[in-house]
């Protein structure tokens, strides 16, 4: 595969984004995007088009290449680039840049790192011509395709659960409610149908029920709570036990839901399914695992805005609001009739189980992409053998890394 050198500067011409004026924010309206994100709405758009963004400054992402939506405003957070594309494919750009860390090597700040458009119009690389480019930045699609079309999935399949939850157990609007009555439940949960009870969250699961054996040798799975976001998990660390860090201590099971006790506001919590047997958690988290109710009723209970203000507003301490295990154990639960719970078990449960499929099927899609992009880049994996792969269900990894097709 033959390259040419370019500089940034001969592929694009460069600017910076803008602030958005006062008199331009709105609620509602075109994104503003920061290249960290969309951080908020503007009344008006700076670029019709997606462009090509270099952050330019700010904590953890300075020197990431990212597009931006149609119809956005750029914050001056970012370097935009108007890409030539008659030399260029900006998705390939995007993903050879994002190979280079930037940030290593065009960093000019000092106290807070900074990249500037007279540090990156210098820059040199090397592309291939434009059918090629555009060829590997469409099988690196077909994988983004295949993750977006699961993740979406997942989004209904859990909005599927919550709606079902909310109407049975939130709004009394079960099957047969019309023949129950309301009674005062003498808690702030107001009037509940008659037969329901109010009771204290470990009256039906246990909390922090197993912790791993000091003894323990071998391999772990550890679970830290930076890599738990709202209802994923999604990093894991493998680690030697004796190495491991001193906080890995939670064994978790199928059907358990960990919630992190720090900053509840942040929601990092998720539900358990087919772990590993040496999977740990963070003493960081608190283990939920259900004892007299079903896994998908805890869950949902769990993930609602009440449940998560009732840990809000009893966290302590300012610099690291946390709250501890006696919180949990008290939070107040809405318990059921048992046989509704059940039914509303047989409706969900198979949803979480098809979530936990997609999104181990996502994993092994993003771990195949990014195992193939570098080889792509540079030439070693001819882009044609690959055209078809984002569709494989099987991948050798070992094949890959040795380049073998």
């Amino acid at each position: 595969m033959s390259s040419r050198e370019y500089r940034i500067g001969e592929l694009a011409s460069l600017k910076y984004g803008k602030m958005v004026p006062d008199d331009l924010k709105t609620e509602q309206g075109y994104p503003v995007f920061s290249g960290y994100g969309i951080t908020g709405s503007a009344k008006e758009y700076l670029y019709k088009e997606e462009k090509l963004v270099v952050v330019a400054r700010g904590v953890g992402g300075t020197g990431d290449v990212k597009i931006s939506p149609p119809k956005s405003w750029i914050t001056n957070l970012s370097i935009v680039l108007d890409v030539d594309e008659q030399l260029v494919d900006k998705n390939y750009l995007k993903h050879y840049l994002n190979l280079e860390n930037l940030k290593d090597k065009l960093n000019t700040g000092s106290a807070q790192s900074q990249i500037t458009i007279s540090s990156l119009e210098p820059y040199k690389v090397f592309l291939p011509d434009l059918t090629h480019q555009k060829n590997v930045s469409g099988v690196i699609k077909e994988f983004d395709n295949l993750i977006e079309n699961n993740t979406h999935r997942i989004e209904i399949l859990e909005e599927m659960g919550r709606r079902i939850y909310r109407e049975w157990f939130m709004h009394f609007r079960y099957p047969g409610h019309e023949d129950d009555e309301l009674v005062d439940s003498g808690t702030e949960l107001g009037d509940i149908p008659e037969g329901w009870e109010v009771k204290e969250l470990s009256d039906v699961v246990k909390i922090n029920p197993e912790n791993i054996s000091t003894d323990y040798k071998g391999e772990i799975e550890y679970i830290n709570i930076s890599g738990v976001n709202e209802g994923s998990i999604d990093e894991t660390e493998i680690h030697d036990f004796k190495d491991a860090p001193s906080r890995a201590k939670r064994k978790v099971d199928h059907g358990d839901i960990i919630w992190s006790s720090v900053r509840p506001n942040l929601k990092s919590y998720a539900l358990v399914l087919n772990p590993p047997t040496n999977q740990i958690a963070s003493t960081g988290f608190g283990v939920i695992r259900p004892k007299k109710l079903p896994a998908s009723f805890i869950y949902n209970y769990s993930t609602t805005e009440y449940f998560v203000q009732y840990l809000v507003n009893h966290t302590r301490g300012s610099a690291y609001p946390a709250v501890n295990v006696s919180d949990f154990k008290n939070a107040p639960i809405l318990v059921p009739d048992e046989q509704l719970a059940e039914r509303f078990d047989e409706i969900t449960w198979s949803n979480y189980l098809q979530i936990d499929k997609l999104s181990r099927k996502n994993k092994k899609l993003k771990e195949t992409r990014d195992l193939l992009l570098p080889k792509l880049i540079s030439g070693k994996i001819d882009v044609d053998d690959l055209y078809q792969l984002g569709n494989q269900e099987n991948v050798d990894y070992s094949d890959m890394e040795k380049g073998n097709f």
